[in-house]
């Protein structure tokens, strides 16, 4: 496994870099690693940073955002990109079935394989690591990268303090998140030394909604909550017709399931949405609720303690009874 100290060596010269991120990225994934391009492009590294899909519209005003390549709209090119990496920077994912039709063209690279990433149980596919479970964004370790393991405090922008700062508020959920340290808030507070307007982010982040959006976010409330008082838990699910219906785009969806944990009571939150494809679970929780371990025993997936995700290829009624049947098993942890 490759060094830090032998990593700062090989980027001691401009390399042929790629950078990528999770299918679907989020705030966190997207701000981790626009803020790694521009370190990298400051050091004349010639960076791409190709993306699995599109990410919700409420990230297009991040800078840089038009450097981001889709990899389905330009597989070829895109594909040339990895193969003639000598570095490849993974964010804010820790297995490869993550990056969805680019993970065959990643793991047959011959580029070295950087992982930067805080979740659980790593799969081992990279030759240099910068892992922290405890962390509570991907953002926050490429700080760290940067101004301990790269030893560059100096060298940090507004533009990249403002993609930093963005993908932390996003996974900390504006810091209310137990992950949020005190650790976070000395790293906010030297982005905002740093040149990243809070305020301005958040309005950009938070108040973007359309009315579509506000819409449908009306409607799941109304008519697709359910809760189950005996084990303190909520439940939203979403059906192919309600997508369809309120023409649900990427983003539209995010937050959804902090709406049915923020009911008075409530220790476990669900949201269950009928992709098509498959179906998405997304589960979070307060206290020691074990959203990885429910996630991992019954919806192929994992995540951290309070908020992970799944999927299954089953209908969505059934991945409904599923969720439910096993609220007995944690009853015990639900109600203490």
């Amino acid at each position: 496994m490759l060094t830090s100290e032998q990593l700062k060596t090989l980027l001691s010269e401009p390399k042929r870099i790629v950078i990528t991120t999770h299918f679907k990225p989020d705030g966190d994934a997207l701000g981790s690693s626009l803020g790694l391009f521009y370190w990298l492009k400051a050091y004349k590294h010639d960076v791409s940073l190709i993306v699995p899909s599109d990410f919700p519209s409420f990230l297009d005003w991040l800078p840089g955002l038009e450097h981001v390549r889709i990899y389905t709209k330009e597989v070829q090119e895109n594909q040339k990109l990895i193969a003639d990496a000598e570095i490849i920077f993974c964010l804010d994912f820790n297995g490869l079935s993550r990056i969805h039709d680019m993970a065959v063209p990643v793991e047959n690279a011959t580029g070295i394989k950087c992982m930067i990433d805080h979740h659980l149980e790593p799969q081992g596919f990279h030759d240099y690591e910068y892992w922290d479970p405890k962390a509570a964004a991907t953002a926050q370790l490429i700080f760290r990268f940067i101004t301990a393991e790269m030893q560059d405090a100096g060298s940090i922008s507004a533009d990249m303090a403002t993609c930093l700062y963005t993908g932390i508020m996003t996974d900390t959920g504006s810091f209310r998140f137990r992950s949020t340290t005190s650790e976070i808030h000395r790293i906010i507070a030297s982005l905002i030394d740093c040149g990243a307007q809070n305020w301005a982010i958040h309005e950009l982040i938070y108040n973007s909604s359309s009315e579509g959006r506000l819409k449908f976010l009306g409607y799941c409330l109304l008519n697709r909550l359910e809760v189950f008082p005996e084990y303190n838990t909520a439940m939203i699910y979403v059906t192919q017709e309600d997508l369809k219906s309120f023409e649900v785009i990427t983003g539209d969806t995010e937050g959804l399931v902090n709406y049915a944990l923020s009911i008075k009571g409530i220790r476990l939150a669900a949201l269950i949405i009928d992709r098509k494809e498959q179906i998405k679970l997304s589960l979070r929780s307060i206290g020691d609720v074990p959203c990885n371990e429910i996630c991992k025993t019954y919806f192929n997936g994992g995540g951290h303690l309070n908020a992970s995700g799944g999927n299954s290829h089953d209908d969505l009624q059934t991945v409904i009874n599923t969720f439910k049947s096993a609220l007995p098993n944690y009853k015990e942890i639900l109600t203490k």
